[in-house]
């Protein structure tokens, strides 16, 4: 009786240890299948400024073995539409969410609902306009010294003295972070240079039917603080409709550096879009591994270009990642 005892006991033992590893087996197989699924939304996806972004998402998820799916949209959305597609990316099965806010007061409200169900993190700018008081995670160049960088630019081509000099301020929107911190750092090393705003515009320019630069007064610099700006400006150089303005601005196209390689915007000062998008994957990849990881900011390099050496080794990389 005994030994027949014992004997069960050890039938019941391995029968455990091969239900055990069996499981384990099957649960291996399942991770490996159905992997994280990571949505992007950012808005007019398919401009060609985004290259340099999607690559740097794509090799994130390779090295994080995440799915990522970047959202195909047109133009500039609202508060409401971003929400729509949000919820119909989650509804989807997206476990989280890497989204370009909108402009407006009401996107930080809107994303922190959204945080409830999915985790969240910004890409390029934060949703309220004080980065300070942001409630969300961000992945983006310091807006603030990109501004400055470029007012420094200039005035090395003016010799410190902008006295006199007439300027444009061309920008999408002046209701992101983005763009308030990178018009508050260019001013504040351009407002004792005795150089004079003559005019600021936000909107879209060079298109059929919407603002066209050419229509505004003469001024002999103009700033544009954005990619479609910058190559609105490029594009508006290269036509001679800017009455002999020199440009300079923030992009990160390759329309943008084809318009300096030309000549026709003067400094070029780049964010570094694809760490933008692989900090940005890895930092939500350990958020959905981690159940306690708290997701923070991210911060990644700018760099300038100039015709002269637009080419060299150490922009070689750069120019790789914004040409995939």
């Amino acid at each position: 009786m005994k030994n027949n005892h014992k004997m069960f006991i050890l039938i019941e033992g391995a029968l455990a240890v091969l239900v055990l590893t069996l499981a384990g087996v099957m649960l291996s197989g399942n991770t490996s299948r159905n992997r994280d699924k990571v949505s992007v939304i950012v808005q007019d996806s398919d401009d060609n400024q985004w290259a340099a972004f999607k690559y740097g998402l794509q090799m994130a998820a390779a090295d994080q073995e995440i799915e990522m799916f970047v959202v195909g949209t047109e133009g500039v959305m609202s508060v409401e539409e971003q929400e729509s597609v949000i919820e119909q990316e989650i509804d989807n099965g997206a476990d989280a969410v890497i989204v370009q806010p909108v402009p407006g007061t009401d996107a930080e409200a809107m994303l922190k609902r959204i945080e409830n169900s999915v985790p969240v993190m910004l890409a390029g700018s934060t949703a309220s306009l004080e980065k300070e008081a942001s409630a969300l995670p961000v992945t983006e160049a310091d807006n603030y010294e990109m501004g400055k960088t470029l007012a420094e630019e200039v005035l090395k081509d003016y010799g410190g003295n902008l006295k006199g000099k007439k300027l444009g301020i061309v920008t999408q929107t002046s209701e992101s972070e983005a763009a308030v911190n990178l018009r508050n750092g260019f001013e504040s090393v351009t407002e004792d240079t005795g150089a004079v705003t003559v005019w600021a515009v936000e909107g879209s320019f060079g298109e059929e039917d919407e603002i066209s630069l050419d229509t505004l007064p003469k001024v002999d610099l103009v700033i544009a603080l954005d990619d479609n700006s910058l190559t609105a400006a490029g594009a508006g150089a290269a036509a001679n409709n800017l009455h002999g303005a020199v440009v300079y601005g923030i992009g990160n196209s390759t329309e943008a550096v084809y318009y300096v390689d030309t000549g026709c915007v003067e400094c070029l000062v780049v964010p570094d879009a694809f760490n933008v998008g692989y900090q940005s994957l890895t930092e939500v990849a350990e958020s959905l591994r981690n159940y306690f990881h708290e997701a923070g900011d991210r911060t990644v390099s700018h760099t300038v270009l100039r015709r002269d050496d637009l080419f060299s080794k150490e922009n070689q990389e750069l120019l790789f990642t914004m040409s995939q």
